[in-house]
C-alpha cells in the first residue's frame, strides 16, 4: 500500500516508539564498551525490527522505523558533527529533566560532514515492511536545542540557518531514497522564547524544493512525560500557516482537546494530523475514548483532511502500555471511519 491508497482517517504515529527492556541493558553494555560494531549493528537491527512489528501488528496505516537508532531525540545527531565539544551538565543530582541533558559549545562552525544519517535509517526500514513509512526529522532550531553558540555565531539563530541547509539536504536525499511523507519535528517553536518570523523561514529554508508531502509536528515538549512549553498555539496562527507544510501535526489529547476549534476558526484547509492518544499518561484509552476525540475534532475539520496520531512519540512510555494505546487508536478509528462510510 502506497501513501496515494490510504484509508479514510488513515493511523500513524509520530516517530519514536517505546524502547524494549533489553534495549536498555543494551546501551548499557555498549556504553562501557561490552560490544562489538556487529553487536551493536544486530541491536539496532532488532529494535527496529521490534517497533515496525509492533506497529504493523497494531494496524497502523503509515508507521515509523520508531527512531530506534537515535537517543534522546537529538543526542545522536551531535556524535554526527564536528566542531562541537561537551559541557558539564547543568544539574546532575535528582530526577531527570531539562536541565539535566549533556550540553554542547561550538569551537568552530559546526560541520555534518555525512548527513544526520537519516536516509540510512529510511533505507533500513524501507527492507523490513510493505507499509508505507514516515520519515521523520528534528527542525533546525530543535536541532540547536542542547548547543549553546559560540562564535562565528552570534546566536541560536544563525547556527539553525546552517542547520537548515544541512536538513535541506537530508530531505532531498530522503526523497531520492524514496521517501513520500516527511515530519519534520519543532518542539522548539512552542518550548523556546523567539520570533515567530524567523522560525517560519527557518522552516521554509530546511524544506525549500522538497519533493514530497511535509508535515510539520510542534508539540510542548515530553522529557520524562512532562512538557516545558505553554500549551497553546492559537498564538502562531495564522502566521504559522506560512510554512511550506502540508499538515500540522499537534498536541490535543494531553490538553483535554483543547483549541480543536483553530481550523474553523482560521478556515484551514491543509491537512491536520490530530493527537487522540495522551503520551504523558498511563491511563489506557478505550477505542470508544479514541472514537470521541475524533467525532470532536471532526466538528472543525473535514475528514479528507484529517490523520489520526498520538500527542507524540513513546519513548518514554513501556513498551506493554505503548502497543495498547496503538491498539486503541486503531479500534477507535474503525468506529469512526465506518460510520462516516456508512453515512456516505
Amino acid at each position: 500500500m502506497s501513501t496515494n491508497e490510504l484509508p479514510l482517517l488513515p493511523t500513524t504515529v509520530i516517530g519514536s516508539h517505546a524502547i524494549p527492556s533489553w534495549f536498555w541493558t543494551a546501551i548499557e553494555s555498549i556504553d562501557k564498551d561490552e560490544y562489538g560494531p556487529t553487536d551493536i549493528t544486530e541491536t539496532f537491527n532488532d529494535a527496529v525490527t521490534i517497533a515496525i512489528q509492533d506497529q504493523e501488528q497494531t494496524g497502523i496505516d503509515i508507521i515509523s522505523d520508531g527512531e530506534m537508532q537515535r537517543w534522546y531525540f537529538v543526542q545522536k545527531f551531535y556524535s554526527r558533527m564536528k566542531g562541537l565539544v561537551n559541557d558539564p551538565p547543568l544539574r546532575k543530582i535528582g530526577l531527570y529533566g531539562y536541565d539535566t541533558p549533556p550540553r554542547y559549545h561550538n569551537t568552530s562552525r559546526i560541520e555534518v560532514p555525512n548527513g544526520l544519517g537519516i536516509v540510512e535509517e529510511f533505507s533500513a526500514a524501507k527492507t523490513k515492511t510493505n507499509k508505507p513509512i514516515k520519515a521523520t526529522c528534528p527542525g533546525p532550531l530543535t536541532l540547536t536545542m542542547h548547543i549553546r553558540p559560540h562564535k562565528p555565531y552570534n546566536n541560536r539563530l544563525d547556527l539553525a540557518n546552517d542547520f537548515a541547509e544541512v536538513i535541506n539536504l537530508e530531505l532531498k536525499n530522503l526523497v531520492k531514497a524514496g521517501a513520500d511523507y516527511i515530519q519534520l519535528d519543532e518542539p522548539s517553536f512552542a518550548v523556546i522564547p523567539g520570533e515567530l518570523d524567523d522560525w517560519v523561514n527557518l522552516f521554509n529554508k530546511a524544506t525549500n524544493g522538497v519533493n514530497a508531502k511535509i508535515a510539520l509536528h510542534i508539540c510542548f515538549g515530553n522529557l520524562t512525560s512532562r512538557p516545558r512549553g505553554k500549551r497553546t498555539y492559537e498564538w502562531m496562527f495564522p502566521k504559522v500557516l506560512e510554512t511550506n507544510s502540508d499538515q500540522l501535526v499537534l498536541e490535543y489529547a494531553n490538553r483535554e482537546m483543547s483549541e480543536i476549534n483553530l481550523w474553523k476558526k482560521f478556515n484551514i484547509t491543509r491537512e491536520l494530523g490530530a493527537g487522540v492518544i495522551d503520551i504523558k499518561s498511563f491511563y489506557i484509552e478505550t477505542p470508544e475514548d479514541v472514537a470521541e476525540r475524533i467525532d470532536a475534532i471532526l466538528q472543525y475539520c473535514d475528514p479528507e483532511k484529517l490523520y489520526i496520531n498520538p500527542d507524540c512519540g513513546f519513548f518514554q512510555l513501556p513498551r506493554w502500555v505503548t502497543v495498547k494505546k496503538l491498539e486503541a487508536m486503531v479500534k477507535g478509528t474503525k468506529i469512526v471511519r465506518q460510520k462516516l462510510l456508512g453515512n456516505s
